[in-house]
């Protein structure tokens, strides 16, 4: 019969207590973390810029600077090539992140004050942009506006409203600077912002280009712009329409109506005209 010395037993009693420790860590009883709350399926959290001193047509088709969505989706205005007249419809990437990064920009959202209340101040600069922070978690949702972020000196505000504006700039920077590489994104929706073509630049005569969407001139929208949403087959021939056309293109209606027009790709959330800026 084989024995067994004493202290190799207890050795591997006290080995085994240990594996059995670092296991389940201090204070653990074992049982599993309980997974996190599920992400919204929808958008999650974004960063636009509404007001400042820009033309009616900028305000009401300009793109948030960043969108991200629970399936990982993040959208932004993608590099702009730097000719006049500008193409028709704006660049927009979209990439994929996985669920972790999700949930981490979410908690960096969380930690940068997007959830607060404080005091941000009020600077004494004019027609600066207001930078507006949307969160949706399983609580709510969350929005926090700031006036002149990008552009108020740290000596124009209090000290505690500086670091709370530079916590907030860190957090654009870190939704702005994922690594993941981009595609195009190709919209369902396309929202066409219009008014009547007032004959266009002589020194830069464009050619007529045939309107492929729904009726014009649409609803108004304020500011003697009216807006109309294309969906569907539309969508995909205002798109192709598109590829040829530039801010100054005078868009013509079967009834001989010329017409300027912006075009704004609608993001996943959005449902056309009505959530436009």
């Amino acid at each position: 019969m084989r024995r067994t010395r004493p202290g190799r037993v207890l050795g591997g009693v006290l080995l085994l207590a240990l594996t059995a420790a670092c296991a389940t860590g201090p204070g653990d009883t074992g049982t599993p973390a309980p997974e996190p709350a599920p992400l919204p399926a929808g958008l999650v959290l974004q960063v636009a810029h509404t007001g400042g001193y820009t033309t009616p047509e900028e305000l009401a088709t300009r793109l948030p600077v960043v969108t991200v969505y629970g399936d990982g989706r993040v959208l932004t205005p993608g590099p702009q090539i730097a000719i006049w007249p500008a193409p028709a419809l704006p660049n927009v990437q979209v990439q994929q992140v996985d669920a972790g990064t999700v949930r981490e920009l979410v908690e960096q959202a969380v930690a940068a004050g997007v959830t607060g209340s404080g005091d941000l101040g009020q600077p004494p600069l004019a027609d600066a942009t207001t930078t507006r922070f949307t969160l949706v978690t399983d609580e709510g949702t969350a929005v926090r506006e700031v006036y002149a972020l990008a552009e108020t000196p740290d000596d124009t505000v209090t000290p505690e409203q500086a670091g709370a504006r530079g916590r907030l700039r860190d957090l654009v920077d870190a939704l702005t600077g994922l690594p993941a590489s981009g595609e195009p994104y190709v919209p369902q929706t396309v929202a066409a912002v219009v008014q009547p073509h007032t004959g266009g630049d002589p020194e830069l005569p464009q050619p007529d280009v045939a309107w492929p969407g729904p009726a014009l001139p649409g609803a108004s929208v304020g500011a003697g712009l009216t807006c109309v949403s294309a969906t569907g087959q539309q969508a995909a021939d205002v798109l192709a329409a598109a590829a040829t056309a530039n801010a100054l293109t005078p868009w013509v209606t079967p009834d001989g109506g010329r017409w300027s027009i912006a075009l704004r790709p609608v993001l996943p959330h959005e449902s056309g005209c009505t959530d436009l800026g």
